[in-house]
């Protein structure tokens, strides 16, 4: 066949080199709208540049969230990004892998079968902790009028630690309840049993226990909480819930340390949140939150939704959103299984446990999370230590070489204790590891020779520190 002249390809500019394009050489527009489309390939580089130094994520050793999947993973849920979550008319079988999902959440949280639970996916584990927050104070509410007590005296209240999660003041602000913190000392690192007592009355919605505090992953002896609860509920008209935060722990404890009680199997804990995102190893964003039975979810709190000809409950706080990273935490419990998630976790805390090793041969510094529970290594300088850097400098150091590695004071009452956390993910090797740890001594080396030093010692702020 012939062509012409006119048979030409019209769009010469794909023809153009990428770095030779018009939109290269100039600046972008960055706050309006430019007037006219640009090529998609060019579209992509110059969105790609602006993130260039951003550095590597798996470099980030202060988030707890995924940054690594399976190509597998990333196939389907690109795949599936077009799926709304909220529309199960229109995606049944999306809402039928929630279901499984929630099952066997209920399965490894040991929930009773002679009870009737119920869950949900959320955005995240903080969306999660609201839809708990809700559930708890709505519940003592319905009680509270049942028993005559004036719920307009007083605002009701939530007991939580000072370890506490920022998504829990903001449900306290949102929904007008008094956050009653059980402050955290040099012998509590975590909540204060003893104490818990002192900030409980009638109008108290429930209690709080964490497993995996963000600032240590240190984990509430929520068994012992238990206890105390039961005594109080046996001789007190008004009963006190237990909501466990399980943003890090709950997806991480049940495969590594299964004989540890602080799930459903305690009698009053009655609702647990967690973050897919987190050790469910999927990418951000996805939770999830179950409650033990129906009788903890108040029926108003449930909401039947008339969408694209179909009627469906819901309990979410967020609407329309892509349901791929549900179908991505599908994908891995089929992928992995109940071995394959504790061959994971217990190689991640094998990780934790050698890098541990590392900070303690230093000599600098005192651990105060080794890795055992949560594949967290948190540390302080010693006190009698004599130098001139502090742990924001050597924070800086470490970014030097890409490492992204939190320096924060602890909450009210230790806020005059400065901290250092990395978190050790499932993408962490043990090659990476010893990456990471050689780059560690070669840090604390340059700083025992530095000549210039930029953060005061006083300094007691937070910096990189993320969820």
């Amino acid at each position: 066949m012939l062509y012409s002249e006119n048979d030409k390809r019209k769009h010469e500019s794909y023809r153009i080199p990428l770095f030779g394009s018009e939109e290269e050489s100039t600046s972008i527009p960055k706050y309006v709208l430019k007037k006219e489309p640009m090529e998609p390939r060019i579209a992509y580089q110059l969105v790609k540049d602006q993130l260039m130094d951003e550095g590597n994520a798996r470099q980030n050793l202060a988030t707890f969230c995924q940054t690594y999947m399976e190509k597998e993973a990333e196939i389907l849920m690109s795949e599936t990004l077009a799926k709304n979550a909220i529309d199960k008319s229109e995606y049944p079988q999306t809402a039928e892998l929630e279901n499984r999902c929630v099952n066997i959440l209920a399965d490894l949280w040991n929930a009773p079968k002679d009870m009737s639970y119920l869950g949900t996916s959320t955005v995240g584990s903080s969306e999660a902790c609201m839809l708990g927050g809700l559930a708890m104070k709505f519940r003592w509410r319905n009680n509270a009028e049942k028993r005559g007590l004036d719920i307009q005296a007083k605002r009701p209240n939530l007991i939580i630690s000072s370890g506490y999660q920022v998504c829990w003041e903001k449900f306290c602000v949102y929904w007008d309840v008094d956050m009653r913190v059980v402050p955290m000392d040099k012998e509590h690192l975590s909540i204060d049993v003893d104490k818990v007592f002192d900030f409980v009355d009638d109008y108290t919605i429930g209690i709080v226990g964490i497993l995996g505090i963000t600032y240590t992953g240190k984990f509430d002896d929520i068994a012992l909480l238990d206890e105390k609860v039961e005594i109080y509920n046996e001789t007190n008209e008004h009963q006190l819930v237990i909501h466990i935060d399980g943003a890090s722990g709950a997806m991480f404890t049940p495969f590594v340390n299964p004989e540890l009680p602080w799930d459903f199997r305690l009698k009053n804990v009655v609702s647990i949140n967690t973050s897919g995102h987190k050790y469910g190893l999927v990418y951000p964003g996805v939770g999830w939150i179950l409650w033990k039975d129906k009788e903890y979810l108040p029926k108003e709190l449930i909401f039947e939704v008339s969408y694209l000809g179909g009627s469906m409950p819901t309990m979410a706080i967020n609407f329309s959103r892509s349901a791929s990273q549900i179908i991505g935490q599908y994908y891995n419990f089929l992928r992995y299984g109940f071995e394959g998630y504790r061959e994971i976790h217990e190689k991640t805390k094998k990780t934790a446990l050698y890098l541990t090793k590392t900070v303690e041969k230093s000599g600098y510094f005192e651990i105060i999370n080794d890795g055992a529970n949560l594949p967290i290594v948190c540390y302080k300088m010693k006190d009698d230590l004599d130098v001139e850097w502090t742990l924001y400098d050597l924070a800086d150091q470490l970014l030097m070489k890409g490492w992204q590695v939190p320096a924060y004071p602890l909450p009210a009452d230790l806020s005059d204790t400065i901290i250092q956390r990395f978190v050790c993910r499932a993408d962490l090797g043990h090659n990476v590891a010893e990456e990471f740890a050689a780059d560690f001594r070669d840090a604390l080396h340059n700083l025992e020779h530095a000549r210039v030093l930029y953060h005061d010692k006083g300094r007691n702020d937070s910096y990189g520190f993320t969820h």
